[in-house]
């Protein structure tokens, strides 16, 4: 039974091998957290600590579908974007009287679609490169933000703010983190995920073989926008306004969470989980950080070393895996796994 246990799981991590790497920091990190600030892993903080890292991580996952679509596939505009719907939502939508739930969430995702939707025309149809278009409309919804917005304001709804506590023993945000992750489960069994790695790794090919390259980058990037804009109805949400300038930083922390969760630049290769421990490594460091009072500049230091150590932890790993080496390592890991909880 072991032995099958441990061959189950080697199966999983040699699968999901480009996010080991960040998952184990993200681990060591929470550990530290924990050790430097122990009411961090109190029961009853988990709600707001899971609410202050859900940007990290939704604008994580929101730029892993483009850069896994190949072609150098970054998407600029994702923190501004980001940003311009926590202006949308408490400067717009809710002083216009659709702030329920029932209304607010699917107009929020719709326009995220259609937002991420013409980045995907400009690049997979009008054939800009992904970071000319993109670097057009982070600067447009910079501009309109401000516009609308001028300084920090408007009404958020209480059952948004809420999200930052918890419905009896379950924290909100482990709602909408357990949607989006069935969302993407649900999106693995069809074909899309494969056409997308396919497009990825080799775009002649994959147009070759049949398909539709064009539209697959399109839905990659709609995907973007729909996840960017639920980062930025949860930030409405923990910062209890909108604010125009707040979404900005939050592009470069996602690229630097999609490199240290392993995608790959090139495209290709990588997935959601990796995006998820990027951000929450990036998250995480944060904590820590301000916990030990370290400036604002050092912060960026610091992510900026982080970023480059993990990078070239992660190319060590893919020149093992491309050696042969990976599945070995993996199972050693699935050996130790299995062994502790063995013992529990």
């Amino acid at each position: 039974m072991t032995g099958r246990a441990i061959g189950v799981l080697g199966t999983v991590l040699d699968r999901s091998s480009y996010a080991v790497a960040p998952t184990v920091v993200a681990v060591g990190l929470f550990i530290a957290n924990a050790v430097v600030q122990p009411s961090f892993i109190d029961s009853s903080n988990w709600a707001s600590t899971l609410a202050v890292s859900s940007p990290f991580v939704l604008t994580a996952l929101a730029q892993a579908p483009p850069l896994l679509s190949g072609n150098g596939g970054l998407d600029l505009s994702v923190g501004p974007f980001a940003g311009f719907i926590t202006v949308f939502v408490a400067a717009v939508l809710v002083p216009a009287g659709l702030g329920a739930p029932e209304v607010l969430i699917p107009l929020v995702i719709g326009f995220g679609l259609a937002a991420g939707g013409v980045n995907g025309v400009l690049i997979a149809y009008v054939r800009l490169p992904p970071i000319i278009a993109t670097l057009g409309t982070y600067l447009f919804y910079s501009g309109i933000s401000t516009y609308v917005l001028p300084s920090p304001g408007g009404v958020v709804p209480a059952w948004l703010i809420k999200l930052d506590g918890s419905y009896g023993p379950v924290p909100g945000i482990w709602i909408v983190f357990a949607v989006v992750t069935a969302g993407w489960m649900l999106l693995s069994r069809t074909a899309f995920l494969r056409n997308l790695l396919a497009v990825g790794g080799d775009e002649r090919a994959a147009y070759t073989a049949g398909m539709n390259t064009a539209m697959v980058k399109l839905w990659a990037y709609a995907l973007a926008g729909m996840l960017a804009a639920l980062a930025g109805l949860l930030l409405a949400g923990v910062i209890q306004s909108g604010d125009a300038t707040i979404g900005p930083g939050y592009t470069l922390t996602s690229i630097a969470a999609v490199a240290l969760g392993g995608i790959s630049l090139a495209g290709g290769r990588g997935g959601l989980l990796g995006a998820a421990m990027g951000g929450a490594v990036l998250y995480l460091v944060q904590n820590l950080l301000t916990v030990a009072h370290v400036s604002v500049f050092q912060l960026d230091i610091a992510d900026g070393l982080l970023l480059i150590a993990a990078l070239a932890l992660n190319g060590a790993l893919e020149r093992l895996r491309k050696r042969g080496g990976g599945s070995g390592a993996h199972r050693v890991i699935a050996e130790a796994t299995v062994a502790v909880a063995g013992s529990l």
